[in-house]
């Protein structure tokens, strides 16, 4: 379990915030504060190199929750930060939302995915590529495969009767599996191999997938449903729940201040 050092303000009559080093002691005194660690005596506060305590270099980090409307399952579309990081090319004392979770999903948003807008930071919520979900609008089906040549190992071209259409993308995961009649379940999607040529025009329309730095996989048979899934962090589709607590990491070891931290809700509707 992680240590922290718990501080108590006597003006706010509160505990305002947890840090990562842990001193031998601690006192303040003449404006300032004093630590011991390892039999030295230290100053803090006194020089621009921030987050760095005895040697070692932390970031800094802010948990907090958007809870609108508690009792209502909302869709958060949005994350926004007011910071006195003002350079857009300047991603060292940027922030990055590095959770993002809901009761229902999980997400994060690096620092680059954060623009400035009328002096905010502002991005939309992104899925984790990690995170596969078949329900959500990155999941297509293309149809049952006619022909499967190659495979594997490396190359695979997959042939269909009719386009596999034009929403598909060099770059998309190519995944199979067959087709149950209900009441019975359809087995889970297995991964096959990333696309890497799509066919729309000319008999047999096909895809090309590569699976050559996979472990071996099952080839695609005659019949079995061949889907794509595009990767979920360009949709956008935002997390649904309850409520959201968000962290927001900061890496820099210079004077960065947070401000506020927003964003859009709105109810969600099934």
């Amino acid at each position: 379990m992680a240590k922290y050092t718990l501080t108590y303000n006597t003006g706010n009559t509160g505990w305002p915030s947890f840090y990562s080093y842990e001193p031998d002691y601690i006192i303040g005194m003449n404006s300032y504060l004093y630590t011991f660690s390892g039999g030295d005596l230290y100053r803090h506060n006194t020089n621009q190199d921030r987050n760095n305590y005895y040697g070692q270099s932390y970031n800094s980090t802010v948990t907090s929750v958007l809870n609108t409307k508690p009792l209502e399952i909302k869709l958060f579309k949005t994350l926004s930060y007011e910071s006195n990081t003002t350079t857009p090319n300047t991603t060292a004392a940027r922030w990055e939302a590095t959770s993002l979770l809901t009761d229902l999903s999980v997400g994060s948003m690096l620092s680059t995915y954060f623009v400035q807008k009328e002096g905010e930071w502002f991005s939309y919520i992104r899925n984790n590529e990690s995170n596969v979900n078949f329900q959500l609008r990155s999941a297509h089906g293309i149809g049952a495969c006619t022909l499967t040549t190659g495979g594997g190992t490396g190359a695979c071209v997959i042939e269909f009767s009719r386009p596999p259409g034009y929403t598909i993308s060099i770059g998309d995961n190519a995944y199979n599996t067959t087709v149950s009649v209900p009441p019975a379940t359809s087995p889970a999607p297995v991964f096959i191999g990333e696309v890497k040529a799509v066919n729309n025009t000319t008999v047999p329309y096909s895809i090309t997938i590569d699976n050559a730095n996979l472990p071996p996989t099952p080839v695609p048979v005659a019949g079995e449903l061949i889907m794509y899934y595009k990767n979920p962090v360009a949709e956008s589709v935002g997390a649904r729940g309850y409520y959201m607590e968000y962290k927001l990491t900061n890496t820099s070891n210079q004077p960065v201040e947070l401000f506020s931290v927003s964003g859009s809700v709105m109810k969600s509707f099934p």
